[in-house]
């Protein structure tokens, strides 16, 4: 029945508040409050309402209906207090005052009242201080930052404490009231260097997670001047105010902590701001005033925050808009040709960051109209010969970027026969920039006939003639290119015997030229990832250290566009490419038909591969890859993240160069590549970890705070679609680390590796039941692990006790070590150990019989954990059995320094037994 009644329903409330049902209660109360006419009744009830509010921490209710309850008796105890504790916790603490105050007013004696009031007062008085603290704090500190005269430790000090301050929420607020935006403005208009960064750091700090306050320094500052800044040539500043950008982004596009009500929300509406910072970052794509480092970042920001994060969310109004309104900007990068004048400012990386934006505008795209729109954009008149350097190398950015877009430009009426003229132009850097779109058409996807036809024949023509080693070199890859269409099939050798390795003779040359400008020596490298498809290739490639080791100079340098030929280079000579493999019985079929057959080169034998990966590591090829690694993440694809874990991972097949890895930061480095990329790339990487943290001292290999970053990459492996060789260097590892310290063992537990390795524990292959049982031996000391042990209705104890009986001596050591371990942990494991199996007994005689010291010793270390468990008629049956004979003859031999171990536990297991008065002490006959 429901109740009516305001009194009953009050009642109710109260019996619903008793039982601890909190929601039941509010519903009752609420009920209630409609129904009420009776002013103190009325009273009684909100009082009795904020008291829930007050249980369930939702404090401006509980604040709201105690004022409710105080406005109709203003000498209300309990809705005073109640309301004071609420205030309290909402951080009023002047106003939590007042109300224990009146309460004390009107209740003197009452001892909670004078408690309260006194902590209040000290807090109050506390907050005070802080306040004031800080106020001057930083007043003091742009008085150092803007006084001329003051030394520059000083002056350093103070930026440092002022980036500091602002990172907490409460210093930026400071800042903030205390005319901190206009200060920090000055110290821009200094223009140096070290003031610009600590500004620019400062705002960065003020503008994380908070609208609010975001928005009213876009507006002080304005968002042109933010670009401006970035414009500057100085990589640090453009750096600091590109995460300056992102962290307004992030405020205003709800990376935002707090909750807003309805009004601020209205007020707080970003999105005109956000508009106007992505046409500003536009402008700056192509505009002549912005340096290459801030054409970089504006690129950059471009890329995070234009497209979408998640193609499920359906709005991809920003890449449209984008494509609307810069789309021919970015062209435009792409099209810069830095060997003539009057061209942007740009940095190494600049064109290739332009081409991942192409990219992914391109695949941000959702119907057929968006796209052709996309590539109407595109298109350019073939007419126009003054333009058309800039268009084709415009070309060859797409061709980098959106593939399918440049490959149709590239089949359009004119365009083939206009590279084909820019390649006969008289001027050099025409040849230059047709020769490298040549190079970015002729792909796997479109090698068309006619690419294949004129373009070698163009190439070949241009490499012969030619006196300018840079188009020479462009050539060259070209040939490389289109002349390695047979992967690693050494019966598809489109060149004659020899030229190949003469080809890649000469690049080799020109990449030890250090004379030569690094782009140059870039498409050395191009040429030879075509290249060393050819085993002959790789192994002179090794052998020349000196070309070896300018490679991967070039690879540690700032240019970034090289990563993906020398990931390439590196997975064809540790030959960790996929490799399909055929059936025999296709091969004979395939030759009774006259079909191809592909055939292994006889240098891509393991034998082959082995001395070429010894080769790599001494040339320092794990320093090259610790430094890739690092990039920046845009120019580092996954692509490439997954050809460097390839490579990672041929290198440490052998457990004897695991240790050289380590040495040179080589297991960091694999952390990234374990846990962002593509999936196999994520499994190679992880499975590499496994190979090092199974067989080196993993405190060594991932030191300080990363190795428990090791955990996840190491239990991904344990998924069952994973092949037996990963689980079985995975449980091998975790092994390792759970032996290492608690907060492994619980950060292995939180990773859900539990399930994992149980089920290993009844896998057939012998190896892998081993390693998990290894592995569960080190995990039995955490309490989440003894539970399990302890649950009903499954195997797990019965296995381990089973095990203990094994032949393998290896799987008999683990298992009988965890039992050991268990049984001293929980004495009820020690009873139910003897439910689980009938043959309980046995299988302890065997153990405490065994030849080995070590799986004997652990046999009796059970026996002792059965006589120490409380258990008195267990204890009994085990003394009236054999065990007792056993116990008496260990117990009673000579010491032995190699046995003595297993001598001293027998020995106290006959004392415990003594003690427990079942058996009589021993008396020496007379």
């Amino acid at each position: 029945q429901t109740r009516s009644n305001p009194i009953q329903l009050k009642d109710e409330g109260n019996e619903r508040f008793q039982a601890g049902e909190l929601d039941k209660a509010i519903e009752c109360y609420t009920k209630a409050i409609k129904l009420c006419k009776d002013k103190k009744v009325l009273a009684v009830i909100y009082r009795n309402r904020s008291a829930c509010f007050l249980k369930k921490e939702s404090y401006t209710n509980a604040a709201s209906d105690a004022s409710k309850a105080i406005d109709v008796d203003a000498t209300d105890v309990k809705a005073l207090f109640r309301r004071s504790q609420a205030l309290e916790k909402l951080g009023k603490l002047d106003m939590a005052f007042k109300d224990v105050q009146r309460c004390s007013t009107i209740e003197p004696k009452n001892k909670t009242f004078l408690e309260t009031l006194r902590r209040l007062g000290a807090e109050i008085q506390a907050k005070l201080k802080t306040t004031f603290s800080t106020d001057s704090r930083v007043q003091n500190m742009f008085d150092i930052l803007l006084d001329e005269e003051m030394d520059k430790d000083k002056k350093e000090k103070a930026a440092n404490n002022l980036v500091v301050l602002a990172r907490e929420d409460a210093g930026a607020e400071r800042i903030f009231q205390n005319n901190g935006v206009p200060l920090l403005l000055d110290m821009l208009e200094t223009g140096k260097v070290e003031m610009v960064l600590a500004a620019i750091r400062t705002f960065a700090g003020m503008c994380t997670g908070h609208k609010a306050r975001t928005m009213a320094i876009i507006h002080l500052v304005g968002i042109d001047k933010l670009c401006s800044i970035m414009a500057v040539d100085n990589e640090d500043i453009a750096l600091a105010t590109s995460d300056l950008f992102q962290c307004i982004n992030d405020s205003l596009t709800g990376g935002d902590r707090r909750t807003y009500g309805k009004e601020e929300a209205l007020v707080l509406d970003a999105s005109k701001d956000l508009k106007s910072i992505l046409l500003a970052l536009l402008e700056m794509v192509a505009s002549k005033k912005v340096s290459g480092h801030g054409r970089d970042q504006a690129l950059n920001l471009l890329c995070r925050n234009v497209p979408r994060k998640d193609k499920k969310d359906h709005d991809h109004s920003k890449s449209l808009f984008t494509i609307d309104h810069g789309l021919k900007k970015i062209l435009k990068v792409c099209g810069q040709i830095p060997d003539l004048p009057d061209q942007l400012p740009m940095t190494e990386n600049t064109q290739l960051i332009a081409s991942v934006l192409l990219d992914k505008l391109w695949d941000d795209l959702r119907c057929d109209p968006e796209r052709d729109h996309y590539r109407e954009v595109c298109k350019f008149d073939p007419n126009d010969m003054d333009r058309n350097i800039h268009a084709i190398n415009a070309l060859s950015g797409l061709l980098q970027g959106p593939f399918e877009v440049g490959n149709q430009l590239v089949g359009r009426q004119g365009i083939m026969e206009m590279m084909v003229a820019l390649c006969g132009s008289e001027r050099e850097v025409d040849q230059m920039v047709a020769v490298e779109a040549l190079i970015h058409s002729s792909t796997k996807m479109s090698r068309a006939s006619f690419i294949i036809t004129n373009g070698v024949s163009l190439l070949k023509d241009i490499y012969k003639k030619t006196k300018n080693e840079k188009i020479k070199i462009r050539a060259l890859v070209g040939l490389c290119k289109l002349g390695s269409a047979g992967g690693d099939d050494y019966s598809m050798r489109q060149f004659a015997e020899g030229s190949t390795e003469k080809l890649a003779k000469q690049c080799r040359k020109w990449l030890c030229n250090s004379a030569m400008d690094t782009k140059t020596r870039k498409w050395a490298i191009e040429g030879l990832a075509y290249l060393t498809q050819d085993a002959d290739v790789k192994d002179d490639f090794v052998e020349d250290e000196p070309a070896m080791k300018a490679m991967f100079e070039l690879a540690k340098s700032k240019d970034k566009t090289i990563l993906y030929a020398v990931a390439c280079t590196l997975v064809n000579c540790t030959n960790s490419y996929e490799k399909k493999e055929i059936m025999p019985e296709l091969i004979q079929l395939a030759k009774f038909s006259k079909q191809h057959v592909p055939e292994q080169h006889p240098k891509d034998k393991k034998d082959f591969i082995q001395k070429r990966v010894k080769r790599l590591l001494k040339g320092g090829v794990i320093s090259a890859l610790t430094v890739m690694v690092k990039a920046d993440n845009l120019l580092l694809t996954d692509q490439t993240k997954e050809m460097l874990a390839r490579v990672f991972l041929a290198l440490a097949d052998d457990a004897k160069d695991r240790g050289t890895i380590c040495a040179h930061g080589g297991g960091k480095a694999l952390i990234p590549l374990a846990l962002e990329g593509s999936a196999i790339g994520k499994i190679r990487a992880s499975h590499a970890l496994a190979k090092i943290a199974a067989v080196s001292n993993p405190e060594i290999a991932f030191p300080g705070e990363r190795i428990y970053e090791v955990v996840r990459p190491l239990v991904s492996l344990l998924h069952p679609e994973r092949d037996g060789v990963q689980n079985y260097e995975a449980l091998l590892s975790l092994t390792n680390l759970a032996g290492l310290n608690d907060k492994l063992r619980v950060k292995i537990l939180k990773e859900k590796a539990l399930p994992e390795i149980e089920q290993y524990m009844f896998e057939d292959h012998d190896h892998i039941r081993q390693a998990a049982t290894e592995c569960m031996c080190n995990l039995v000391t955490c309490k989440e692990v003894q539970d399990r042990y302890l649950e009903d209705g499954n195997d797990r104890l019965k296995l381990l006790v089973l095990m203990c009986a094994e032949d393998d001596e290896k799987l008999q050591r683990a298992a009988a070590g965890a039992l050991a371990m268990l049984t001293a942990a929980q004495k009820k494991l020690c009873t139910k150990m003897t439910l689980v199996t009938l043959q309980w007994l046995e299988i302890l005689q065997r153990l405490i019989l065994h030849d080995q010291p070590q799986i004997q010793h652990r046999g009796l270390v059970i026996v002792y954990n059965i006589l120490n468990s409380d258990d008195n008629e267990l204890a009994k049956k085990l003394i009236e059995s054999e065990i007792l004979e056993i116990l008496t003859v260990i117990g009673k031999a000579m010491d032995n320094p190699k046995r003595q171990l297993v001598i001293d536990v027998a020995r106290t297991c006959l004392v415990k037994a003594m003690d427990l008065g079942l058996i009589k002490p021993f008396t020496t006959p007379s």
